[in-house]
């Protein structure tokens, strides 16, 4: 997600160490859209976002904790309208950071999600 000044949302986890984009789970009868920007608002708290574009797809699989995970994520370019402050309060457990594109990119954790902001940045050609 971008704020209107260029600068990007990024979700600091300090129990696990990890700068992560917003992200989660398709709920039963929801679009991939529609639970996009339900996820972002949840985890951010950020509630006033438009989807400026859909950047595509990845399946991914990976274990955790003993369990072996498949899932298809959706990413999405998203505005949000007002990047002052949440509307409501994010998830306990992260912390919503805005940064510039190029800090954002070096604090995430995986590098899967460094090639979708950069994805997010040429789409938007910013």
């Amino acid at each position: 997600m971008i704020a209107p000044d260029g600068q990007v949302l990024v979700l600091e986890r300090p129990a696990r160490g990890e700068v992560r984009l917003p992200k989660g789970h398709v709920e039963a009868g929801e679009t991939p859209r529609q639970a996009a920007l339900r996820e972002v608002a949840e985890e951010s708290g950020f509630r006033h976002l438009r989807i400026l574009a859909d950047l595509g797809t990845q399946q991914v699989a990976f274990d955790y904790q003993g369990r072996h995970y498949e899932r298809t994520e959706h990413y999405f370019l998203m505005l949000s309208q007002n990047a002052e402050t949440p509307e409501t309060p994010p998830e306990a457990q992260f912390i919503p950071r805005w940064l510039p594109w190029e800090e954002a990119e070096r604090a995430l954790t995986f590098e899967a999600e460094r090639r979708w902001l950069r994805r997010a940045r040429a789409s938007f050609d910013i």
